[in-house]
């Protein structure tokens, strides 16, 4: 075919910034936060708290720098996570302030506001120096090392309500778990990248079941005994639970066989079985949620969990009104472990729908960006990401409403927990640089094309980028399952 008889060559795609709709979605999100503030103040003492235009100032100010970091350094990334993580951290933020008004000798709301503070601003950094999500790949074992030593440090301090999660130094505390489940994304997402193609195609067959070879079914084994052991000498379910979790969600997306999934629940069904039957602290737990009556019917008044049952049931389908419910009976963790409680006593169901609908875009969000992306490991890295807020919504709403056991951990950007809201705006960061990588020019956005999405053919295919990604196979057609 001669050039003048040839098709025309395809025009060039350029995707919509979106940058004014992430504004406009932004100043919405401050509002809210801004109205419920206020609204706690009338319901609680009949006035408008004095610093309600401060808290809005402060919030929008944070608000402001994350989008203009996001504007000039990733300008073509997804305009919706930001002003929902600014949502659900200002709402966080709202809940605690109104408990805090039941607990004036304990307040925690300005200290929330400080570390919020510290992750827009590490927000801001990550999408800033932080050009290529490809860069991290080179740093897999060095991110899987740093984070079994923060998963041990714990072990070396007093328990906090039965649990060796935290690290306290004079007056200040963290939880090193929560930066532990970044890094372990980071050194799974690279992991499975350079080996899903063993996982997926070598091994011995065992009838219909393909085992894979012992140096690639290895890490399985350790990552489920690594599990099992930080559950028995921290005595943290839900910890364990999320990075298992975490491992075998990405296996099955590089491998694309559900087999794995059936793998993985069998060994944490077994793993919670044994730890749940031997260890005081996880079996009172479990009796707890088999039983959380039976302290009232022995005589001894509600405990936390029977207390949250009946938050949620006074809450009714609309609520009794920010403001105006008794969640705070709930006790020490009303403002963590249990603040979904208030939650769903004061906004109701329709409310806490509204907030799992937020987080399920979140989520949604971060898997559609990974599944539009050719590199693997970036792929592997976003949905991993999304999982563990995934993991956490689920393991914390569970536990709450008594569909399995309580856990421990912080509700992402609601509750209070410095640790967790900054892991958390780590974690929406690098979601943000993800979805900037998917959506630039130049990239296809339905993860199939060969070529860029203006037709140019694409340099260094899967495996072209920074670091060691040039290792890394040619994806196969299950990784876009």
């Amino acid at each position: 075919m001669t050039a003048a008889t040839s098709d025309p060559a395809p025009p060039r795609v350029r995707l919509p910034k979106r940058r004014g709709v992430e504004l406009s979605l932004l100043v919405c999100a401050v509002l809210c936060s801004v109205l419920g503030y206020a609204d706690v103040g009338l319901a609680h003492s009949g006035a408008v708290p004095p610093d309600v235009a401060g808290y809005g100032a402060g919030l929008g100010l944070l608000a402001l720098v994350a989008h203009l970091a996001v504007r000039f350094a990733a300008p073509y990334a997804d305009p919706l996570l930001l002003p929902i993580a600014t949502l659900l951290n200002g709402l966080g933020l709202v809940l605690i302030y109104r408990l805090d008004l039941e607990t004036p000798a304990d307040r925690a709301a300005p200290t929330q506001l400080v570390w919020s503070a510290l992750g827009f601003a590490l927000f801001a950094a990550v999408v800033v120096f932080l050009r290529d999500h490809r860069l991290l790949q080179r740093y897999a074992y060095v991110s899987v090392a740093a984070a079994l030593a923060l998963l041990a440090v714990p072990i070396l301090f007093p328990a906090v309500n039965g649990a060796r999660i935290w690290i306290r130094v004079g007056g200040l505390s963290f939880q090193p778990g929560e930066f532990a489940k970044i890094l372990l994304a980071v050194f799974f997402a690279a992991y499975l990248a350079a080996n899903r193609t063993a996982l997926a195609h070598t091994g011995r067959t065992l009838g219909r079941v393909r085992l894979p070879a012992g140096r690639v079914l290895g890490p399985v084994v350790a990552i489920w005994l690594t599990s099992v052991g930080v559950l028995v000498l921290e005595r943290d379910l839900g910890t364990s639970l999320l990075f298992f979790g975490l491992f075998v969600i990405l296996l099955y997306v590089a491998t694309g066989r559900t087999g794995w999934i059936a793998v993985g629940l069998l060994l944490a069904c077994v793993g919670a079985f044994v730890v749940g039957t031997l260890e005081p602290h996880v079996r009172g737990r479990v009796e707890d949620w088999l039983h959380p009556f039976a302290s009232i019917e022995a005589g001894r008044g509600p405990g936390q969990l029977a207390q949250s049952l009946f938050a949620f049931a006074a809450g009714g389908m609309f609520g009794a009104g920010l403001g105006l419910g008794h969640s705070a009976l709930i006790g020490f963790a009303a403002k963590s472990d249990f603040i979904l409680a208030t939650a769903g006593e004061e906004l109701g169901y329709v409310g806490l729908t509204a907030l799992f609908l937020l987080y399920t875009l979140l989520v949604a969000r971060g898997y559609r960006w990974g599944l539009a992306l050719r590199d693997p490991f970036g792929r592997l890295l976003a949905i991993g990401l999304a999982s563990i807020l995934a993991l956490q919504v689920f393991v914390i709403a569970g536990g709450v409403t008594g569909l399995i056991p309580l856990t421990g951990m912080a509700m992402p950007f609601l509750a209070q927990g410095g640790s967790s809201v900054v892991t958390n705006w780590i974690m929406v960061a690098l979601l943000i640089r993800v979805s900037d990588s998917a959506r630039a020019p130049g990239t296809p956005v339905d993860g199939t094309a060969d070529g860029r999405a203006d037709g140019t053919p694409a340099a260094g295919g899967a495996g072209g980028g920074a670091g060691s990604a040039g290792t890394v196979p040619p994806a196969q057609p299950e990784d876009a399952r």
